[in-house]
């Protein structure tokens, strides 16, 4: 008790003399004091295991066991950002065309897994509604299907089908409307032009070249593809 009084004692006036640097050993002060609760934690359940087992073998047994969950909450407290990314990575993985947050040497980014039919989908927000997109590069504009345009807000009295645009099934009439916000990821875009396809037109909205063409970034992978802001 005594040792862990004066480990604590010295751990306060570590941080106290280190409060205007914020670092203490190359560490932050919030993660050293983390670490410091940590060890006196595993101190304090040693010092438990020690006095309640007389038996040298189940001792040295139950000390290694204690010493590899602590050592999983170490690795996991000074690593959780890399952590998180991976738990993120693997969901993308599971549902494709979620966008997730990724950061590398460039810098943070969003990531879109190909989904299973082999193209690359994006779940979005337009007009804070969610909108499922198809990433085309081929189109120039973002393009609403007519039940995506009615579920965001527009009306058909808002649309006047005057533009004449290809889609997979054709040439069709599309009206021309301006998005307050798409947002895919954590990447936001506002007032982009957008085209609206007549009923029955166009199965799928797709995200276009002016929110691509807007970003500092676009790689599209094997069974990827990032987006950069």
């Amino acid at each position: 008790m005594i040792v862990i009084l004066a480990l604590i004692g010295a751990a306060l006036a570590v941080l106290i003399y280190n409060h205007e640097t914020g670092m203490s050993f190359g560490l932050p002060n919030d993660e050293f004091a983390g670490l410091v609760y940590l060890g006196l934690l595993a101190a304090v359940i040693g010092a438990g295991i020690v006095g309640a087992h007389r038996n040298m073998g189940e001792m040295v047994k139950n000390l290694l066991i204690w010493a590899v969950i602590i050592m999983g909450f170490v690795t996991g407290f000074l690593y959780q950002d890399q952590a998180k990314e991976m738990v993120m990575r693997i969901a993308g993985g599971l549902a494709p065309g979620r966008p997730v947050l990724i950061s590398d040497e460039r810098g943070p980014a969003v990531s879109i897994r190909k989904s299973i039919n082999g193209h690359f989908e994006a779940q979005g927000l337009v007009n804070g509604e969610p909108v499922g997109f198809l990433i085309d590069t081929g189109a120039t504009s973002i393009a609403l299907s007519h039940d995506d345009a009615m579920r965001i807000g527009f009306t058909d009295a808002d649309l006047s089908y005057t533009l004449v645009i290809s889609t997979a099934n054709g040439r069709a009439s599309a009206a021309q409307v301006r998005l307050d916000s798409v947002n895919v990821g954590s990447i936001g875009r506002t007032g982009l032009r957008a085209l609206v396809a007549e009923p029955g037109q166009l199965d799928q909205s797709l995200l276009g070249m002016n929110f691509i063409s807007s970003l500092t970034a676009f790689e599209m992978r094997r069974d990827e593809v990032i987006l950069r802001d």
